[in-house]
């Protein structure tokens, strides 16, 4: 049967795992050009480090590097066990094991060191946790890896996060915001001063937005200045500061140096403690327009969260203009996508047009949201869409990932809230007042549209009912 070479490494790759045939052919001496660094390797001579500069332990981490990026993973765990060494890669925020050939384990130690070489990293230092980063080229590709290992008890676990320039697009367009969030939100980055700050735990693309937003306000009469923790991507017509905690380069003590460059627009990457929330405040007063990020499970309790790190409410009620809450919910597959009639008995009870569901408290229901929402699940005539699996999504019926969203737009009365110190509910239910789609409202939203499933909105967010 005639098939293409492509077709024929996957299945290779399916059944003997990824870097099967190197370790089946580890005698040979092939140089693999699919890899390139950037930046030129120190190594000893000792003999941990002979055997990892061999050509073909070499080709096996190159292949699995080649394989991750290949595949649009964002994290490589390399985790080491008592049985030996195993192999996962983050591929739209789910965890996927790789088939590896048992005799794999053999070069685990080898595969470890040539990691820690290509990281710059020390390789006799097995006790503690190193952080490092790799710069390379990858089939043409410049991709960053930022590698982090720590001991285990069977060994070190590796961690790498692939950051992929090359298919990184800040485009607010793009982030997945429906038009009416879409355009909120560009009138609140486009005033003249305030905070905006984005939400959400680890993984969720809230730096995606944020570089988002600075390219939509971005032009020749704007200056920008950012402060990362590290600088994930090198923006044109930006100028990113990265910070150093060891000789006291933190982000409260840049931004106190930041505004005497004047400044227009500040990115802080983090708002972590008080510090650094003052100074943000700070910039704010001053006339200059801030963003920053916090780790918050919805909208409204970032109010409290900064109130809780020590700033007075009446600071943070007169400074934050909006805050973002979202979430990455995975993309059903274009090629296999087809419509389907889900089981009632499977459908949440909060999902527009349930039969027999559960009525949403009083204040969520009398949005307009909520109301064109039953409209849209009425004219779907109860059909909703969903993957298949085929050969693109690798079965899984998921290709790709985009942002659900949750934007609360600050008013007067919720600055009286604030200022009264109430708790982040009550500030939730006059932003709903106000007309906020919730995050759980917004993947419904997704899911009528077609573009995701009702398993992703539940999977990622939590129910509205009271």
């Amino acid at each position: 049967m005639l098939a293409p070479l492509r077709e024929i490494t996957r299945l290779i790759k399916q059944n003997f795992g990824v870097g099967g045939d190197t370790v089946a052919d580890l005698a040979e001496q092939a140089k693999n050009e699919d890899v390139e660094l950037l930046e030129a390797l120190e190594t000893d001579d000792s003999e941990m480090a002979k055997a990892a500069q061999e050509a073909s332990v070499v080709k096996l981490v190159n292949q699995i590097l080649v394989e991750a990026a290949n595949e649009r993973a964002s994290d490589i765990h390399i985790e080491t066990e008592e049985q030996g060494i195993r192999i996962r890669y983050r591929i739209d925020g789910l965890l996927q094991n790789q088939n590896l050939p048992p005799e794999i384990n053999r070069f685990a130690l080898a595969i470890v060191s040539r990691l820690k070489i290509m990281a710059r990293l020390n390789i006799a230092e097995k006790r503690l946790p190193q952080d490092g980063r790799i710069k390379m080229k990858v089939q043409g590709r410049e991709i960053d890896v930022r590698v982090s290992i720590i001991p285990m008890i069977h060994g070190e676990g590796i961690v790498m996060r692939l950051l992929d320039k090359g298919r990184m697009s800040f485009n607010l367009k793009n982030c997945g915001m429906l038009p009416d969030i879409y355009g909120t939100f560009k009138q609140v980055i486009d005033r003249p001063h305030g905070i905006v700050l984005v939400t959400g735990p680890t993984g969720s693309g809230k730096s995606t937005t944020l570089y988002s937003a600075l390219n939509e306000i971005k032009d020749e009469v704007t200056k920008i200045i950012t402060v990362e923790d590290p600088v994930e991507y090198n923006q044109a017509g930006i100028s990113q500061i990265q910070t150093h905690a060891k000789i006291g380069l933190t982000f409260g003590h840049a931004l106190r140096s930041i505004l005497r460059h004047d400044p227009d627009v500040i990115l802080v990457g983090e708002i972590r403690d008080k510090e650094t929330a003052e100074m943000a405040i700070q910039a704010s007063l001053t006339g200059h327009m801030v963003f920053s990020t916090l780790h918050t499970n919805d909208a409204p309790s970032a109010f409290t969260r900064m109130i809780d790190m020590g700033v007075e409410p009446f600071l943070v009620s007169s400074t934050v203009e909006g805050v973002m809450a979202q979430r990455l919910v995975r993309t059903i597959c274009p090629d296999c996508k087809a419509e389907y009639v889900p089981d009632p008995d499977a459908v949440p009870l909060d999902f527009p047009g349930r039969t027999g569901s559960v009525k949403p408290a009083p204040d969520i229901a009398i949005q307009q949201g909520v109301v064109e929402m039953m409209g849209a699940a009425a004219a779907n005539d109860g059909k909703l869409w969903k993957g298949m699996g085929c050969r693109a999504c690798r079965q899984g019926g998921y290709r790709g990932r985009t942002g659900i969203h949750e934007l609360l737009i600050n008013n007067e009365v919720m600055k009286d809230l604030v200022v009264q110190r109430v708790n982040a509910g009550v500030v939730r239910l006059e932003a709903l007042k106000a007309g906020m789609i919730t995050l759980r409202q917004d993947g419904w939203r997704k899911v009528l549209n077609g573009t995701t499933t009702i398993d992703e909105v539940t999977r990622t967010t939590a129910g509205d009912i009271n």
